[in-house]
């Protein structure tokens, strides 16, 4: 074996190599690597065409790569700020007009003001927030309605203060960033009914519940009891209607979603949570039925990596078991981690989600 050849053994052996090759963002500004042939040096997230190992160096500071006398890379830029960061500042830059709008920018507007074409603005806003900017000044005029009504605004004022120009288009949009009427909301939830109902599974008892927006909590556990005292914990204000013979259809619906995971759920949910869980939420409902995978990975799919805690958060708060299902989340090394209805019911769902998808 030649010189050459050794060389690019040792490139290959070298773990870098493989985030060249995956042109992982990640490692920008961690190395570099020059390429012989080109005469050029770039970070790892080049999306020039790949290289042969051969004529490659990696290097561990962009001062190493500079000393090879190459050229950096036109594409890449590799001695400005990597595009991950210069963008995060960007999207930094973006919150913070919308946040500061008295009402929201739109695209076009947002745009303008960074200097950006719409579509790119709308894309990397995206990638870094897992909101579009329109998403994003929901959620802040959500908060505002929020902290209006819980302060000592009126309805009337808590309107115009989130940016409503009318008290038609907020009365509209007030269920969703709610889940309830203005004035319940003030209270607390106090003239809010939650329909509910005890059944039972293969796995325990389950608890669903249901507002006038769907079902909003279904709880599993080994005493009913516990499971109701559970339910008025989560909704302390709430008018709590048990008993009723109509609501058992519902029940049943779930409990086969537990029992036949593979029939699904065709049933309106009323999910509350903050904008952050609302996606946490919905990248666990895209986890294909029998496969897992980890906090870190669901961190990346929102395009958060370094949220792996507050990912585990989000899972841990989630009210509706099973319909959002966070027991498909594990750790890193494949162990199950807690889970809010015990480890146990999470390994026998799935054991039996994986059964399905194997058949």
């Amino acid at each position: 074996m030649n010189r050459r050849d050794n060389h690019a053994e040792a490139i290959l052996a070298d773990p870098r190599w493989a985030r060249i090759v995956a042109r992982d963002k990640t490692a920008d500004d961690q190395f570099w690597y020059a390429v012989s042939t080109t005469g050029v040096y770039c970070r790892p997230s080049c999306p020039s065409r790949g290289c042969n190992p051969r004529n490659v160096t990696i290097h561990a500071t962009l001062e190493d790569a500079r000393r090879t006398g190459f050229r950096p890379c036109k594409r890449c830029k590799p001695d400005g700020p990597a595009a991950a960061v210069a963008n995060a500042a960007l999207i930094t830059r973006a919150c913070r007009l919308i946040e500061d709008s008295e009402t929201p920018p739109s695209l076009t507007d947002l745009a303008a003001a960074l200097a950006l074409s719409p579509g790119y603005v709308h894309r990397i806003f995206k990638a870094h927030t897992g909101l579009t900017p329109k998403g994003y000044a929901v959620a802040q005029r959500a908060k505002r309605v929020r902290a209006a009504l819980a302060g000592e605004s009126s309805v009337t004022e808590a309107i115009y203060d989130a940016g409503f120009n009318s008290s038609g288009r907020f009365y509209a949009a007030s269920n969703a960033m709610l889940g309830m009427t203005p004035s319940s909301f003030r209270k607390g939830g106090a003239t809010e009914e939650i329909r509910f109902a005890v059944g039972e599974t293969t796995l325990g008892s389950i608890l669903v519940a249901s507002s006038t927006r769907g079902v909003a909590a279904v709880l599993l556990g080994d005493d009913p009891d516990a499971l109701a005292r559970g339910l008025q914990d989560r909704f302390p204000r709430a008018k709590l209607i048990g008993a009723d013979a109509d609501y058992e259809a519902v029940v049943a619906k779930v409990v086969g979603l537990v029992e036949a995971p593979q029939v699904g759920l065709d049933l309106p949910l009323d999910v509350r949570g903050t904008a952050f869980q609302q996606r946490v939420w919905q990248a666990l409902r895209d986890i294909p039925l029998g496969e897992t995978v980890s906090y870190a990975e669901v961190a990346d799919r929102i395009g958060l990596p370094s949220a792996t805690r507050a990912v585990a958060g989000a899972c841990a708060a989630n009210a509706l078991a099973v319909v959002i299902p966070c027991h498909r989340v594990v750790r890193t090394d494949g162990a199950l981690s807690g889970y809010a209805w015990g480890v146990e019911r999470k390994r026998a769902l799935l054991d039996r989600e994986q059964a399905v998808a194997r058949a």
